[in-house]
């Protein structure tokens, strides 16, 4: 039958040209879930962005979220370095960067092996935005707050990204 994504929001709070409210699908067989609201948490980008080993900035996506991109190994293997440096919460961008609309479903590889940290799909516009946002700005992060419940929020007070039909 015909699948309905679940979606999860999370808003941008700095860089201030940035400050939109993304949507993200969560992994649909591995995975945690949020249990808590991070009100205001980074959102590191993985060095290397692919995360397939070791990073480069582990020691920063401690305790954070990791922005990495899709790519070079599966869902399963990105969600799990992210967790062994301590991340709290994976964030994968589509490396298709115009990708403005199409989510992919993260499912589980043929291994036994899982992860225990939420991983979110992104779509590779998004991704792309907030790290050129990033780079351009010099910083080494995106302070975000995760997950932002918008039934709350009336329509004409969404920020949403321009460059993304909803």
């Amino acid at each position: 039958g015909l699948r309905v994504h679940e979606y999860l929001y999370f808003q941008v709070l700095s860089p201030g040209d940035i400050r939109y409210i993304f949507t993200a699908t969560p992994a649909k067989d591995f995975g945690g879930v949020f249990n808590t609201r991070y009100d205001q948490i980074h959102l590191v980008p993985a060095d290397p962005p692919e995360a397939c080993g070791e990073l480069n900035n582990g020691v920063f996506i401690q305790e954070q979220i990791a922005l990495v991109e899709r790519g070079g190994c599966s869902f399963v293997s990105k969600t799990r370095v992210i967790q062994e440096h301590g991340g709290r919460a994976v964030i994968i961008a589509d490396n298709a960067y115009d990708n403005d609309s199409f989510y992919i479903e993260m499912i589980q590889e043929n291994s036994r092996r899982t992860a225990d940290i939420p991983a979110l799909f992104l779509l590779g516009r998004d991704g792309y935005m907030i790290r050129r946002s990033l780079e351009q700005h010099g910083l080494p992060w995106a302070v975000i707050s995760i997950p932002v419940n918008v039934t709350s929020i009336p329509t004409y007070e969404m920020m949403q990204p321009p460059w993304t039909f909803w």
